[in-house]
């Protein structure tokens, strides 16, 4: 028997910030979650796979109109034609206090409700799935405490939406541990919610399978579901990760220690492009390119950052024959100097770097600064300017800390043209 895990599909979600980049396949990747979600349903069908388990969030929230509910009913009945069942969990984006509108599902469609934990078994399959939906978007209890026991004699399954004791970037929405989990007597956890794939476990399975379609730069690498071998008298057989992505994140870092002439960087790109495009095989990869490293073009680098970003990205494209966008461009290279001793200088330049130094060490007082400057500012710009921070929006520390870097690397390339230090 087999079956898959998949969650946190997100149908619908925007791909952040597409918009804002010139060249960008926005319309490619505006449906890159619904496509995803169908190559789910087509690995269902091709596997003949027994049923298929969705842990959350289904949705993005709720929806702007009928058709995100209407594409989601019509691959569902796709997979009732195919005689595959499906039980589905609803996370914190589709809460059911946050969806408002609804269509019908397929009889096929187990739906877990909200009130309680509920078990679905099929004696034929010999199978028994435990689970609980969201009814609220914030869900601080326990969910998994007041899950069952596990049936003797069938395999046990448990779906839940949760960060277990805490993960990076997630919400701790119903919160549990490994050692609630354990004690079920479960064979295999169904998990979802937190965006990163992630075995946690495999005596019994506690997986997060991450979501289907990456959506922005912080989700990066090969996307998809889990395709689980089961033996209701033996257990889990084997566990398979197949990416269903159509459009991938990938984040590409060169080192410009080598690297002489901006002729040689463009072929240094291209290659790293084309090996991770080798990767990605057919899909449409969006890239975040860091320079980094000490090097002979630090100077031209720096200084040219504004059609930098313009000339990488033909590069890019030409390399990919149009299947690669350039997201964005971070330059972390340091100037060729001896740093050490500019800073013990006395006069204005070493005063200046030490200034940028302890501002780069003591987060606080870089944004104090930022705050009076910024301020200041507003009040001297047009009141139709007001509010349009654009590219310079510094309303992060993050942002902050890289505006900073990138003064201080513009000062230090002026320094090295000048002084040859």
């Amino acid at each position: 028997m087999r079956f898959i895990h998949c969650a946190d599909i997100h149908l619908d979600s925007p791909l952040r910030g597409l918009e804002l980049y010139d060249g960008a396949p926005a319309e490619a990747m505006r449906d890159a979650t619904r496509r995803a979600f169908a190559n789910i349903v087509d690995l269902a069908v091709e596997h003949a796979v027994a049923f298929v388990i969705i842990a959350g969030d289904v949705f993005d929230g709720d929806w702007p109109d009928f058709n995100t509910g209407l594409f989601f009913a019509a691959q569902l009945r796709r997979l009732a034609d195919a005689d595959i069942r499906v039980f589905l969990s609803y996370g914190n984006h589709d809460a059911l206090s946050k969806l408002t509108k609804s269509v019908p599902l397929p009889k096929t469609v187990n739906v877990f409700p909200a009130s309680h934990s509920t078990t679905f078994v099929d004696e034929r399959l010999g199978v028994a799935i435990h689970g609980q939906s969201f009814a609220t978007e914030a869900v601080t209890a326990d969910l998994a405490a007041g899950y069952p026991p596990s049936r003797s004699g069938l395999l046990n399954l448990g779906v839940l939406h949760t960060a277990l004791a805490g993960r990076v970037g997630h919400q701790p929405y119903a919160p549990t541990t490994v050692d609630r989990l354990n004690g079920k007597g479960y064979d295999y956890w169904a998990l979802g919610h937190v965006h990163t794939r992630e075995i946690v476990q495999q005596v019994p399975w506690i997986v997060f399978p991450g979501n289907t379609q990456g959506r922005h730069a912080r989700e990066t690498g090969p996307k998809g579901c889990m395709l689980v071998d089961a033996e209701p008298a033996i257990g889990i057989r084997a566990v398979e990760f197949v990416a269903t992505d159509v459009a991938r994140w990938q984040h590409l870092s060169i080192d410009i220690a080598a690297i002489a002439t901006e002729d040689d960087l463009h072929a240094t790109v291209q290659s790293a492009v084309r090996a991770a495009q080798a990767v990605a095989e057919d899909r449409i990869l969006a890239l975040r390119l860091t320079l980094d490293g000490r090097g002979p073009l630090h100077g031209r680098l720096v200084a040219g950052r504004e059609s930098l970003r313009a000339q990488l990205a033909a590069s890019v494209g030409e390399a990919s024959a149009g299947m690669a966008w350039l997201e964005k461009v971070l330059l972390k290279v340091s100037a060729p100097l001896d740093l050490a001793r500019l800073a013990r200088r006395d006069d204005p330049i070493g005063l200046l770097i030490r200034s940028l130094d302890a501002l780069a060490a003591d987060p606080d007082a870089l944004q104090s600064l930022a705050d009076g400057v910024l301020s200041d500012l507003g009040q001297k710009l047009p009141a139709e300017m007001r509010g349009c921070h654009g590219d310079w929006a510094l309303d992060s520390r993050e942002a902050l800390s890289e505006a900073l870097v990138s003064a201080r690397e513009r000062l230090l390339a002026a320094i090295s043209a000048e002084d040859g230090a």
